[in-house]
């Protein structure tokens, strides 16, 4: 048997070159999955970190659920970014605390929608915000289609079998507004921010938002190690995995593609609901889905065709 040397290593075995060369296989076999597979795989777990979470609602609120996933999110991108604190103007502050509470509100009212109605539905009606975001101000006739599209979609919605709870529809029309909200404060705080530092302190204030609420609401139960795991593991699912995977994603592939499959985000949800929660959508709330999907694919690959004209001329007029 070899002796462990002062490196940890085995000596006489071989051992301490396994590391490096485990470390190159992980790597390797990191770099052979295309970065579609990395986006893909992120959104599957971003839904289902959701079907989990709605799952636990039998035994903790939303809003516990909701705090816990923050407060994973919030303690992982801390020790990454370590943002600065000092030297920040009060604009500064401003920005990052109105960021903090749309992250908040997008996904206390999501899972509060969850909870009253399916899993896909909920997360289709959540994605009018970024689709409202990419066609607001847009001068292009073709994005009247996606509108018109979306809109035939929300329709089909609620004339697709058994009646939806109204209180779960306007929350998730609220969480619509919130990520529409998120992504314009996003892109204010990413100009006063660097890195992932602005995402790490919205996070922290988005868990002192929803704290007092998960707490009065959550009671004893968050005081259960099974549940606070549980809890956990959705924090991992929903926020700590996709980011990593859509970061790593963003570095061999343009936006405009990672955009478009996004835009695969209801129909992921409803594959989700009906694994682990054996929500069954109708044939035309399938339909509904496939609009908005439809719609949100176009408006994100029309609006990046046009930000990349407008940089073109901007480029030309500069050298010109």
């Amino acid at each position: 048997m070899g002796s462990i040397g002062s490196s940890g290593g085995y000596a006489g075995t071989g051992w301490r070159a396994w590391p490096p060369r485990g470390a190159a296989l992980v790597r390797a076999a990191g770099d052979s999955i295309p970065p579609a597979g990395f986006v893909l795989i992120g959104i599957l777990s971003v839904q289902a970190g959701a079907g989990v979470a709605k799952n636990l609602f039998a035994v903790l609120p939303p809003s516990a659920v909701v705090w816990l996933r923050l407060l994973t999110s919030a303690a992982v991108l801390l020790v990454l970014a370590r943002p600065a604190l000092r030297g920040r103007s009060r604009a500064d502050w401003l920005v990052v605390v109105a960021f903090g509470l749309a992250l908040a509100t997008m996904n206390f009212a999501i899972y509060e929608s969850f909870a009253r109605i399916p899993l896909g539905i909920a997360v289709t009606i959540e994605f009018l915000g970024p689709l409202t975001v990419a066609i607001v101000g847009s001068r292009r006739a073709l994005d009247l289609v996606w509108v018109t599209l979306a809109g035939m979609g929300v329709l089909l919605l609620g004339r697709g079998g058994s009646a939806l709870d109204l209180i779960g529809i306007g929350f998730a029309l609220l969480a619509a507004t919130a990520w529409a909200c998120y992504i314009l404060l996003s892109a204010a705080t990413g100009r006063r921010f660097t890195g992932t530092s602005g995402l790490a302190i919205a996070s922290v204030v988005g868990v002192l938002f929803i704290g007092p609420a998960a707490v009065a609401q959550g009671g004893a139960a968050l005081l259960d190690p099974r549940l606070l795991l549980v809890g956990l593991f959705v924090g991992v699912l929903s926020s700590v995995l996709p980011y990593s995977l859509e970061m790593r994603a963003l570095r061999r592939m343009p936006p405009r593609v990672f955009g478009i499959l996004m835009s695969l985000q209801p129909a992921a949800a409803a594959l989700v609901g009906m694994v682990l929660l054996a929500e069954f959508l109708s044939v035309v709330q399938w339909i509904a889905v496939a609009c908005v999907i439809t719609a949100s694919a176009g408006a994100t690959r029309t609006q990046r065709r046009s930000n990349e004209e407008r940089t073109g001329e901007a480029d030309s007029g500069g050298r010109g």
